[in-house]
């Protein structure tokens, strides 16, 4: 069976996406191309927090009445999962502090006034909503849920699964950087992953040799601005509405995008604490501190590590 990498670019969830997949025709491949693109469209209207009509904006409006809203099982399990993150990080990981955003322009020149963060921090805190399996209750108005932490990595999860159970065992999904790959090249060997070096553009941090898996990174150089000479990433702390401070970017490798890019969020929001919190996970990681020093580690199972 001779088997041929078909690319397709797509945009999806505010990112350039692409597919590679090995298939004996083009035609094979688009027809499959087709259907994941339209799943991750899907996705996309059911979980976007800019779109008003979303899933998502639905419930955010109808979780502030006393009776809640009871929401379907796909959305419980992303709750679920939030839930989890939020415990496991110490209460860092937080689905409800995306209205910080309404206080950070970064794509502007300045930081916002103390004022409006206090006003935000209000209204943040995932001990401020009831979670009853299946009725989400907000208990402070105004509060809203944001799956911007897990949206794209669970999209690339559902992505990938959906091109093996159309046959396609060779491949890659990549959303906006983050990684699911579907399985290695025909002949068996790894695809080569590069970390993008968070402050030398166009260098590469690390190589990563992934047959199967994902790989997400997390840092503060995509989306910041630089007030003062002091660079302010998008990764917000819950507790204060600022952005946290000690690394410049966490990579992780793990069997799903999911678990890869909450780990790499939870270790940015840990600050000089993530890697140690990303020791204990057992799973390969690489980070770059503000001062410029680099760390890894390989799994806990001996896999191969970064290669830098």
């Amino acid at each position: 069976m001779d088997l041929q990498p078909f690319r397709f670019p797509f945009r999806a969830m505010g990112s350039p996406c692409h597919l590679i997949l090995y298939a004996e025709t083009e035609t094979e491949a688009q027809a499959v191309a087709r259907e994941v693109i339209g799943e991750v469209q899907v996705l996309e209207a059911r979980y976007s927090r800019y779109r008003p009509d979303s899933l998502l904006s639905r419930i955010n409006a109808r979780a502030g009445r006393k009776t809640g809203v009871v929401v379907d099982e796909e959305m419980a399990a992303l709750l679920d999962y939030a839930k989890t993150c939020y415990e496991q990080s110490g209460g860092l990981f937080d689905v409800t502090s995306g209205i910080l955003r309404q206080a950070w322009n970064f794509a502007g020149d300045r930081l916002p006034e103390p004022s409006e963060i206090e006003a935000l921090l209000e209204r943040v805190g995932w001990d401020k909503l009831r979670w009853d399996r299946p009725v989400l209750k907000f208990e402070v108005p105004g509060m809203e849920l944001d799956f911007g932490g897990i949206g794209k990595e669970y999209a690339a999860d559902r992505a990938a699964t959906r091109c093996l159970e159309r046959g396609i065992t060779a491949g890659v999904v990549n959303f906006g950087g983050d990684l699911r790959v579907i399985g290695p090249h025909p002949d068996g060997t790894a695809w080569e992953v590069g970390i993008n070096h968070p402050r030398e553009p166009g260098k590469l941090l690390a190589t990563l040799s992934v047959r199967s898996g994902a790989v997400t990174t997390s840092g503060d150089y995509e989306r910041c601005i630089s007030v003062a000479g002091k660079r302010y990433g998008h990764i917000l702390d819950p507790r204060t509405g600022w952005p946290v401070q000690g690394l410049a970017s966490v990579s992780v490798a793990a069997s799903h995008a999911l678990i890869a890019g909450s780990a790499c969020t939870i270790a940015m929001l840990k600050a000089s604490d993530g890697p140690e919190w990303l020791r204990s996970l057992g799973l390969p990681a690489l980070w770059m501190d503000l001062a410029g020093h680099i760390g890894q580690h390989e799994a806990s199972a001996g896999r191969a590590g970064f290669k830098r």
